[in-house]
């Protein structure tokens, strides 16, 4: 490999970071894990292993470090309460490029203030993907759609992701990325949590709450200048498979950290900056808090 061609390094090598480092690995990329001393031991002594209908199993032998390399391209793939912890070590490496796959919308503001001159994205990642371990992932969707704006299209890491297998469109702005997964995203999760179902009895448990949220969300959407209607984001809730479970309903279960800060308290932070109102969320947001 020469050393002209760039290092990328993925820091929070879960289920969705995992799994974008194995495939830049397998497409011959030069790839570093970035991640917590047990799981970098962890990859270094085993690799990363993807079992997936899509690309294939496999074990691809990718390096593992607890710190980012300078200059390297970097994909950010942590839980959006991680970030205050790796942002740090970004910072340091002085990178050249930052991609961001974090869930929400608020993550991109303290990335860009610690990260003044690197070039900098906010995107998303549609998959569904489960860390069987440390190493080993489980690819469960026909699918890994990557969404990044028209301003990153030149970066290096999307030129080698579309490269890499995942399907890669460029396009809008920013927050049109953000907020087209956030309007579906935080819906879901927010509902599956509350009512501890899966997505299809979820949803239809109470019409008027669902009602309620959904309308709540399309309206901060647009206040933050992404025009939304509540059909469209009804449309696309119902195209969900009914048994989806949301990895915020997992977490609160399981009493691990969360991203309902990220996901429910965001939009309610959103509604009170804009004067819209988000009673149903702020009421699920208080629940679920209540019972983390």
């Amino acid at each position: 490999m020469s050393s002209a061609e760039p290092v990328f390094a993925v820091v929070g090598p879960g289920a969705v970071g995992g799994l974008l480092a194995w495939l830049l690995s397998r497409a011959g990329h030069e790839v570093v894990a970035v991640g917590r001393p047990a799981t970098v031991e962890a990859i270094r002594a085993d690799g990363i292993e993807v079992r997936s209908a899509t690309f294939g199993d496999g074990v691809e032998r990718v390096s593992a470090s607890t710190e980012v390399p300078r200059g390297a391209r970097v994909i950010v793939a942590t839980k959006a309460y991680g970030l205050d912890d790796v942002l740090p070590g970004i910072a340091a490496a002085r990178p050249v490029e930052v991609l961001s796959v974090l869930n929400g919308v608020e993550h991109m503001a303290p990335l860009r203030a610690a990260l003044p001159e690197s070039a900098v994205a906010g995107g998303s990642v549609t998959v569904s993907a489960l860390r069987a371990s440390s190493t080993v992932i489980d690819h469960r969707s026909p699918f890994l759609n990557v969404e990044v704006p028209e301003a990153a299209g030149d970066f290096a890491i999307v030129r080698a992701l579309s490269d890499a297998g995942p399907r890669v469109r460029t396009g809008g702005t920013e927050a049109d990325v953000l907020w087209a997964k956030f309007r579906l995203l935080s819906a879901l999760a927010l509902l599956t949590s509350y009512w501890r179902q899966s997505a299809g009895p979820a949803l239809s448990e109470d019409p008027e709450l669902t009602e309620a949220v959904v309308s709540e969300i399309a309206a901060c959407s647009t206040a933050e200048g992404v025009a939304a209607s509540s059909l469209e984001l009804v449309r696309a809730l119902h195209s969900v498979p009914g048994g989806l479970r949301t990895s915020l309903q997992e977490d609160l279960a399981a009493g691990r950290p969360s991203e309902l800060d990220a996901l429910g308290g965001a939009l309610v932070r959103v509604g009170a900056r804009h004067d819209v109102a988000t009673p149903a969320i702020a009421r699920i947001v208080a629940a679920l808090g209540s019972n983390a």
